[in-house]
This record gives structure tokens, C-alpha cells and sequence, in this order.
């Protein structure tokens, strides 16, 4: 939105010297300058966006997780005393997740290789004696379990239960002159290490699916602010406030989930502005549905300082009138007072000094255009320029000057949709998070003069998705 500012503001300094008819003799002005309003933090009202963050997370990358998470030995009972066997459980090769689409919806469906070593006592003890006989196998199956997803608190929890126990081998026993599986006897004691066994499907799951770091990891650098325009030094930054989350949902081989950020969006002028993405100020709040269609409601931030150096490399070394009526505009510098907008323009050559005009910007939407409403010299400039260069100050030029300071601002509004576009296809921050939407035109809504800061706000309507893939 600057451009619009730099370009109006040159035309209103160029009408202010082309309209005017100077004598070729210098004329010196020396008006009072009208102060500018104490400085205070900058402040203004900003409506929130909203941008959709839907996290696609592949169920290979939990598998690799689970995998790396639960390892090695699984299940120990090393008592015999109390049942007659002592269990040992370990992982045998890697597990596998996929999704099963049964009766019940679809679950996570978790095949887990085991090798078992069993020793088995039978006996008995009399009179104080032991008359027991041991034997130790070694034995591979593969269970079968199922879990249920939800999310709690940035993470996903599952409700894991074991649905099935095959055995590979079933080695056998001789028993009181009978040959009996193993598995006969082992299979009471799998209620045992059941339990066991759910509860570490579902710790591994959780601890692998902490995809806050995540998120957190990908809102940084969506917030970190962009450049926009290398020439105007015009900076997009965004603000989250809350973010929002439905309940997650397995699909085809991925886990879903629909999140949104409620954020505020302002563009500024000059230096590269600091981030105010704060982390830990961030909360997880969880709605049904996530609207697809969002309303992007952006602060273009221009302060004064910033403009004013701009717009004095707009006009200096620039000469402005014919023959020997001509003027060097030497310094632009622009400032509030009053609910106001002052504009100080250094004049070199027919006329010398400083003439400082104040008016308060306004956009008429109907035409696309800003104009200045009210547009006037302060009263000292006026009273100055009435005694030392009088056809100045004549109410005609004036007018001429409030009737031509109007500037179509449809090319900028065009200009800055055109400036976003490369950041919503496919834009990537960093690997896995990739940027994806759409817009529709940009409205201008208003402006707000602030004692630091022009701020024009504008409303794009339209999608940004901005997804991340997997787990890096």
C-alpha cells in the first residue's frame, strides 16, 4: 500500500508547485511547524484471519517411530513359584501398521513378530522335598492387534487391544505320558502379558505422535515475516492467536487431521520486523468442523519515518515547473497531528522554505481512489504565504489542488494480489510444510491514522492451506 501513498503524495507536491505562478524572484518561507503528536506505541484495531493447517501424517512414519520407540525385550516374568512358568517376550523383527477397514470403522492395525522363550516346571513337592522336572522353548508367533485414535493435548492416544496370537511353531511336551503343544500351556499366560503388551502399543504410539514440535516447528517459519516487495521493503507477518483442531481420522494410509489458525496479519514498511510468533503462548483448542472458506484481514503498516525517506528519494534532484519558475522539491517528511495527516514539503528555488498542508486521507471504493478530504495549508503556512507569496495561497489553486489529488489505487490492490500469489503454490517454508490457496479480490477496507503509522487495512477472501506432511 505504500506505492499508493508515495505516488499520491507526489502528486499532491507536484499539483502543490505546477498550479502555482511564482515570480522569477525567490520568495523565502519561514512557517511555524505544526508539531506532531507525542509518540505512543502503536496501536490500531485489526479484525483476526484464519488459515487451515491440515496435517497429513503417513502411517509409515508412526510404523518407523513405533519401531524405533519398541525394541528388544517387550515382556519379562521371571517368577515360577506362582504359576509354574517363567515368560520371556522380545521383538522379533519389525512391526507393521496399516489401517483395517472393519465392522467398527477403521483402526490401526498392528502385526507385532514375538519370540518367546517359555520354561515350564511340573512336579510336585512332598515332605519338604522337591520333585520337580524343568523344560525351556523357544517359540515365534505373531500378534495381532487393533487400536482406536483420538487426540488429547497435541497428541494422538489409542486404545489398543489384542485381537489375535498365532503361532509359527507349536513344539511339544511330554506330559504324563502324553505329547502336549506347548502352546496349550502357554496360552492361559498370554492374559498375562496382554495387558502388558496393549499398553506398550499405546505408549509407543503416543510418544511418536507428539506432532506439536511439529506444528510449532512449521508455524515459526509460516510466521517468520516474508518479503513481499523487495522495492517498497514491504514485509508480510502474521500474528496466530489460537489454534483449532478437529478430532483425527485415519484415511487410506495416513492419519488426517483439520487444523486452523485465528492470527493477525499485518504488512510493513523498511527493515525486516521482528517475529511475534511465541510458542508457548499457543493453545490447542478442539471445534467440530474447520471452515474451508477463510476472510484474510491484513494491517498494511506504512509509518511515517519510513515513508517520509521513501518519498524523499521519490523527489529529490527532481525539478518541477517551466522557464525560470521552477522549484526543487528537497525533503519530504509526513506526520500526524490532530486526527490529521501533515505533509512538509521543502521547497528549493522560486520559492524557498518549508509549506506544510494537512488533510485526512479517504478512500472512495466506488472509483477505486484515495483523495484527501479537507485538504488545506495550517493556518500559519496560509497566513505566510498570503503575505510573501499571496497567488499560493488563493482558495482557486487550492481547489485545483483538492480536485487533482485523486489516486486509482486498482493497479496497487491488483499489484499486491499478484505479489502473494507465488507464496500460494505450493510455497515450501521448509521441508514437509508446503503452502497452498487461493484468492479472490482485494477489498480495501479503510484507513487509520495512528500517531506513529498510516495503517490501511484490507480484506482478501479466499483458502490458505498450509499442510504438513509427516513426521520429519
Amino acid at each position: 500500500m505504500l506505492k499508493s501513498f508515495s505516488i499520491l503524495f507526489f502528486s499532491l507536491s507536484t499539483l502543490v508547485i505546477l498550479t502555482s505562478s511564482c515570480s522569477s524572484a525567490s520568495q523565502k518561507i519561514e512557517s511555524l511547524k505544526p508539531e506532531p503528536d507525542d509518540a505512543v506505541p502503536l496501536t490500531y484495531n485489526s479484525s483476526p484471519s484464519y488459515i487451515n493447517l491440515p496435517v497429513s501424517i503417513k502411517l509409515k512414519d508412526i510404523e518407523n517411530q513405533t519401531n524405533t520407540l519398541m525394541n528388544g525385550l517387550i515382556y519379562e516374568d521371571n517368577t515360577i513359584e506362582d504359576d509354574n512358568i517363567e515368560i520371556k517376550v522380545w521383538k522379533q523383527s519389525p512391526i507393521t501398521i496399516t489401517n483395517d477397514h472393519g465392522k467398527e470403522g477403521e483402526k490401526l492395525k498392528t502385526v507385532l513378530p514375538l519370540k518367546i522363550w517359555v520354561k515350564y516346571r511340573i512336579g510336585t513337592k512332598t515332605l519338604g522335598v522337591d520333585l520337580y522336572k524343568t523344560q525351556e522353548f523357544n517359540l515365534n508367533g505373531v500378534i495381532t492387534l487393533l487400536s482406536s485414535i483420538g487426540l488429547n493435548n497435541w497428541r494422538l492416544n489409542s486404545k489398543t487391544t489384542l485381537k489375535s496370537l498365532d503361532w509359527v511353531e507349536s513344539p511339544t511336551m511330554t506330559i504324563f505320558g502324553k505329547n502336549m503343544p506347548v502352546t496349550y500351556l502357554i496360552n492361559p499366560a498370554v492374559s498375562i502379558f496382554k495387558s502388558k503388551i496393549e499398553k506398550s502399543i499405546d505408549s509407543a504410539i503416543e510418544d511418536s505422535m507428539d506432532f506439536k514440535p511439529n506444528v510449532m516447528d512449521a508455524l515459526s517459519k509460516i510466521c517468520s515475516p516474508m518479503e513481499l516487495s523487495d522495492t517498497y521493503k514491504t514485509w508480510l507477518r502474521i500474528i496466530p492467536i489460537e489454534v483449532y483442531s478437529t478430532n483425527v481420522k485415519l484415511k487410506n494410509d495416513s492419519f488426517l487431521l483439520n487444523m486452523g489458525m485465528k492470527c493477525n496479519m499485518e504488512t510493513l514498511i523498511g527493515k525486516k520486523p521482528d517475529s511475534k510468533f511465541e510458542a508457548n503462548k499457543i493453545t490447542l483448542k478442539a471445534v467440530d468442523k474447520i471452515p474451508e472458506q477463510i476472510s484474510a484481514n491484513i494491517a498494511a503498516v506504512s509509518t511515517y519515518q519510513e515513508a517520509s525517506k521513501i518519498m524523499t528519494t521519490n523527489f529529490v534532484g527532481q525539478e518541477f515547473g517551466s522557464g525560470s519558475k521552477k522549484v526543487k522539491v528537497q525533503n519530504v517528511a509526513i506526520w500526524h497531528k490532530d486526527g490529521k495527516l501533515v505533509i512538509a514539503l521543502d521547497l528549493l528555488g522560486s520559492v524557498n522554505g518549508t509549506i506544510y498542508l494537512n488533510g485526512i486521507p479517504q478512500y472512495n471504493e466506488t472509483t477505486k481512489e484515495i483523495y484527501f478530504d479537507k485538504l488545506d495549508y495550517v493556518l500559519d503556512t496560509k497566513s505566510r504565504l498570503m503575505r510573501t507569496a499571496n497567488w499560493m495561497a488563493q482558495g482557486i489553486i487550492l481547489k485545483k489542488m483538492e480536485e487533482s489529488c485523486r489516486y486509482s489505487i486498482k493497479q496497487n490492490l491488483d499489484e499486491a494480489k499478484q505479489s502473494m500469489m507465488p507464496y500460494l503454490k505450493n510455497y515450501s517454508p521448509m521441508p514437509g510444510v508446503f503452502v497452498n490457496g487461493k484468492m479472490e479480490d482485494i477489498q480495501f477496507q479503510k484507513i487509520q491514522l495512528t500517531n506513529q503509522a498510516i495503517i490501511a487495512f484490507i480484506k482478501v477472501d479466499g483458502t490458505i492451506n498450509v499442510s504438513i506432511d509427516g513426521l520429519k
